[in-house]
């Protein structure tokens, strides 16, 4: 019951209503214009909600690129039919001809939706064209084209989607789980050594899947504002969620190049990673304000005495890691967190150089 509760609620959002009212506008106006199609395509009306329904996709640019793809299968599956309807009737012979060179023809790539299209339209104008292949091909592209360009005027003129809400909720969600990742493991580095619990370890898979979850979210942004007349007012916003998506990249690289360190530390017996235990509290200290710094790049007016703080910090373990060092003690493991650090530091400093975008 659960789950389809959960399935109702996402059929029933508030885009998804918009989607389908769309998509049913387009389809009816569709047909109360096919009728009045020149010549014999009145005769067909029933392919211009089709052609209507066949191109409505959630973003602008989405519903073009689909509607021109059917079209040129539709295109391209004509074509195939001609050649057999010109000496031959839609024999089992015909028939399979036609579906199979469709096939072939639709798995040329980049094709799209255009692949699936040109051995159903080689079929409809084999079987339901026949003898009055020609008109009948005339009719049939010219209400798809009719459906689809209308399906693409309600798209582009009613409410275009834009999917920019979601994004900078996304980008700072994750940033706030890298900021808690790395306060997590400087608090296991202070229990009693080695550490007892190990959540932290297990998430570095867990980062890079919702920093992918991020990367969809932006990229749907992107799609959405392509050929969409409300993009122009929320370019600034875009372009921000776009530069600070390259900016939490890095960081997560990073924050998941630690997490594996200190995990091989720990529960890999073998691996040759140590922390010698001199080192420890500054690596703790360390990454506690790695930590701090990364959950509030956001407060410009706090970045210049984090960032700061954060490389004295970073500073005094790297100062510990060349005492350790000079007594022959293995420090290879806190040397490359020392260094991971700091380049979390470079991403932060960087981003607040590089300010919003004009």
């Amino acid at each position: 019951m659960r789950a389809s509760a959960g399935a109702v609620r996402h059929a029933v959002t508030l885009n998804r209503l918009m989607f389908a009212a769309k998509t049913a506008l387009a389809a009816g106006l569709a047909w109360y214009v096919a009728p009045l199609m020149p010549g014999p395509a009145a005769s067909y009306p029933y392919y211009a909600p089709l052609g209507a329904l066949v191109s409505m996709y959630p973003t602008v640019a989405d519903t073009a690129r689909h509607g021109l793809q059917s079209l040129l299968g539709l295109g391209l599956g004509i074509g195939v039919a001609f050649v057999f309807t010109s000496f031959t009737p839609p024999t089992a012979l015909a028939v399979a001809a036609v579906v199979g060179i469709g096939v072939l023809i639709g798995g040329i790539p980049r094709m799209g939706a255009a692949s699936d299209w040109v051995p159903m339209a080689a079929l409809f104008v084999l079987v339901i064209g026949g003898a009055n292949a020609e008109s009948f091909s005339f009719a049939y592209i010219l209400q798809m084209a009719a459906g689809v360009a209308i399906g693409f005027a309600v798209n582009w003129l009613i409410f275009p989607p834009l999917h920019l809400a979601g994004v900078g909720r996304s980008v700072a969600a994750h940033r706030q789980a890298l900021s808690r990742q790395l306060a997590d493991m400087a608090a296991a580095m202070r229990e009693s050594w080695p550490p007892n619990h190990e959540d932290w370890a297990g998430r570095s898979q867990d980062l890079a899947a919702t920093a992918s979850e991020v990367r969809k979210a932006v990229h749907d942004a992107e799609l959405s504002a392509k050929a969409n007349p409300r993009s122009r007012r929320h370019r600034i916003d875009l372009q921000r969620d776009l530069r600070d998506l390259r900016y939490v990249e890095r960081a997560t690289f990073h924050v998941q190049d630690i997490t594996d360190v200190l995990a091989s530390v720990i529960w890999e017996k073998n691996a040759g990673t140590f922390i010698p235990p001199d080192v420890i509290n500054d690596l703790s200290d360390a990454l506690d304000s790695t930590a701090g710094l990364i959950g509030q790049w956001n407060e410009p007016d706090q970045i210049p005495e984090l960032l700061e703080q954060t490389r004295d910090a970073v500073e005094k373990l790297s100062e510990s890691v060349a005492d350790v060092a000079s007594r022959q003690a293995p420090v290879n493991a806190a040397a490359s967190v020392a260094m991971s650090l700091r380049r979390i530091i470079s991403v932060v400093s960087n981003r607040a150089d590089d300010g919003d975008p004009d």
